[in-house]
């Protein structure tokens, strides 16, 4: 795998219907060695897990790696916090933006970055009742107009 090749592990889908998306930010992740081998075999599962801002850093909680099969006794704890590795700037500029908006800190996506396991967090603002049937709708009319296009192509 080159350096900067990018594999998808895992998408949030739940997070871009539950939010509307503003900003993206790419963060490491510190893990044990028996996580990092889960999440190469796809093993996690986002959930309802959300980043905290505390005083040390960014955290990420509720993100569920499954326990590693082949691990032994020294298995890690599939919910546990996770620190996210990014710059103290980076942090401060993330704060502002939380507080001073009311927005919320969402993992989105995690991914290898060569050999490093990355997630991008996202600063999210929660969609109304009427915005997420407006997405159900978009999605059936793009879904039929699909069908209708495969249908006439066949003709």
């Amino acid at each position: 795998m080159a350096r900067d090749e990018i594999k998808i592990v895992q998408t949030n889908k739940k997070a871009y219907f539950n939010y509307e998306i503003l900003e993206d930010f790419e963060v490491g992740i510190s893990l044990q060695g028996t996580e990092v081998k889960s999440i190469r075999q796809n093993r996690v599962s986002f959930g309802d897990s959300y980043v905290k801002i505390t005083p040390e850093g960014l955290v990420l909680t509720a993100l569920h790696i499954s326990p590693y099969s082949q691990g032994s006794i020294h298995n890690h704890v599939p919910e546990r916090d996770r620190r996210l590795l990014a710059h103290k700037q980076e942090i401060k500029r993330i704060r502002r933006k939380v507080e001073e908006k009311g927005m919320t800190l969402v993992p989105t996506q995690i991914y290898l970055k060569g050999n490093l396991v990355k997630v991008r967090i996202s600063l999210c603002r929660g969609k109304q009742e009427h915005d997420k049937r407006d997405a159900i709708r978009e999605r059936d009319m793009s879904r039929e107009l699909r069908r209708e296009m495969k249908n006439f192509n066949k003709d």
